[in-house]
């Protein structure tokens, strides 16, 4: 982690890439850390003298060894946790907040819907084969499988990584046609993860 909060590398880790228009919403998410300070990385984005062995490599293979290369070059993590096909995060995000964890960096997630993971849950396994409450208070999906009830956003590994890692998780409710296209909740994060590394960063040193 650089001395200094300014220009420090923000990985935009979510599954904005699926999008219709995925360059012009990253192009605003960039725009947006740009105007506070941070430099934001995207999974879209090139990685400048790829080896010559990626050439050989398929698509998706080529675009993993991206991804991991921007993530290692990141300061940060800012990834979007909206429910994705789902009733938790787009997978690939969950990916690769492991590894910005492993790296020992901060992640900071923010999503647009405040919906808890056991509501979540319970709705989506609601539609496929129902759910089960036990004499306990435990929930059951229509396979037997135990639903989460800790009072979280998303499973505990995402959230207790984020925790761990000094980051912090922002849910807020945003209309459902536009959660993926409103970004007033993304920059709230962007302004939270300022405010936190500023305060855990040491003070510079004095010019003479």
């Amino acid at each position: 982690m650089r001395h200094s909060v300014e220009c420090l590398r923000a990985y935009l880790a979510g599954p904005d890439i699926f999008v219709p228009d995925a360059a012009g919403l990253v192009a605003r998410k960039k725009a947006i850390c740009a105007h506070h300070g941070l430099t934001g990385v995207s999974p879209l984005d090139s990685w400048p003298n790829e080896p010559a062995s990626w050439a050989t490599l398929p698509e998706w293979r080529r675009i993993s060894l991206r991804n991991e290369a921007q993530i290692r070059s990141a300061d940060l993590m800012i990834a979007n946790l909206t429910p994705f096909r789902g009733p938790s995060a787009d997978v690939g995000t969950a990916y690769e907040i492991a590894v910005m964890r492993t790296l020992g960096r901060p992640v900071f997630g923010y999503a647009t819907t405040a919906v808890g993971f056991t509501r979540r849950t319970a709705n989506f396994a609601g539609e496929r084969g129902g759910v089960v409450a036990g004499a306990d208070g435990s929930l059951r999906d229509g396979e037997g499988m135990l639903i989460e009830q800790f009072g979280l956003f998303d499973n505990l590994m995402i959230e207790a990584g984020i925790v761990a890692s000094g980051g912090v998780l922002i849910a807020e409710e945003v209309a459902q046609d536009r959660r993926w296209a409103d970004l007033s909740v993304f920059e709230r994060c962007v302004q939270t993860a300022i405010n936190t590394l500023s305060r855990a960063a040491p003070p510079a040193p004095e010019r003479p």
